[in-house]
């Protein structure tokens, strides 16, 4: 059940976001009672200014992996930018290429996103570009050597769960690399159903901070994520257009009458 990405073994692949979370304190709980090792941490939310009470890599456990998030940027130039920032501040390599073509839907823009990426494995960073599903893109990220690739599954932060099925299960089965389902996952049933797929992970943030408790809801998605992983590894059942019995229909006792 562990996966093997960006030259480390991970034994949980439920990664959290920690934009929107109301208390920093429930990621170490994560970390130790559930295992959860990667934490997504958008490099504008890193407060290092002085007198400041505390910085959200006062909670981040030095065993966790950080996943530097360039959201913010608006082009490859920015995004590289604040990467470089990112990995100066946190001493990570791991980088999600985060670049909002527009504003309403926060849609990634995907040659923006192409560029940074380029430019950002040959710095030798471990690059998760973040990407609107697109299986062409995706070959051409997994030719310039990233780490793996990040299509959402929804709008970002809308809960919608996967709506782009056909376009996610192409890069699934095409590509060699990991695919991280990340935007868009709302319940821990969209997560299950992402890795029954064959993603090879997920990314939550606002699913799980904008909870009631982050920490039990965190609980569940990890939970669904370990189920839909296991379902697929087992292999799960084909659809069929009818109804099949649940006990054969051959050993039935038949009553004569006279």
């Amino acid at each position: 059940m562990s996966l093997m990405i960006g030259g480390k073994l991970i034994v949980n692949r439920l990664f959290v976001g920690t934009g929107k979370l109301p208390d920093y304190s429930v990621i170490k709980r994560m970390y130790e009672e559930l295992k959860i090792e990667v934490f997504a941490v958008a490099v504008r939310r890193i407060n290092l200014e002085k007198g400041t009470k505390y910085s959200i890599l006062d909670f981040l456990p030095k065993e966790a992996k950080i996943m530097v998030n360039t959201s913010g940027a608006r082009n490859h130039k920015e995004a590289v930018k604040i990467a470089l920032i990112g990995r100066e501040i946190t001493n990570s390599d791991w980088v999600k290429i985060e670049i909002s073509g527009e504003l309403k839907y926060l849609f990634p823009d995907n040659e923006e996103t192409l560029k940074a990426s380029e430019i950002l494995v040959k710095e030798g960073f471990k690059v998760f570009p973040y990407i609107f599903p697109d299986l062409v893109l995706a070959k051409k990220l997994e030719d310039i050597g990233v780490s793996a690739v990040m299509p959402l599954g929804s709008p970002i932060g809308s809960n919608k769960g996967i709506d782009c099925e056909t376009l996610l299960k192409a890069i699934i089965n095409e590509i060699d690399i990991p695919v991280i389902i990340d935007a868009g996952i709302g319940k821990p049933s969209h997560a299950a159903k992402a890795m029954e797929l064959g993603a090879d992970a997920v990314l939550i943030n606002t699913a799980i901070a904008t909870s009631f408790d982050p920490f039990l809801m965190a609980k569940a998605f990890s939970m669904a994520v370990s189920a839909g992983r296991l379902a697929y590894e087992i292999g799960l059942p084909k659809e069929q257009e009818y109804a099949s019995p649940s006990s054969p229909l051959a050993d039935l006792i038949r009553g004569e009458t006279k």
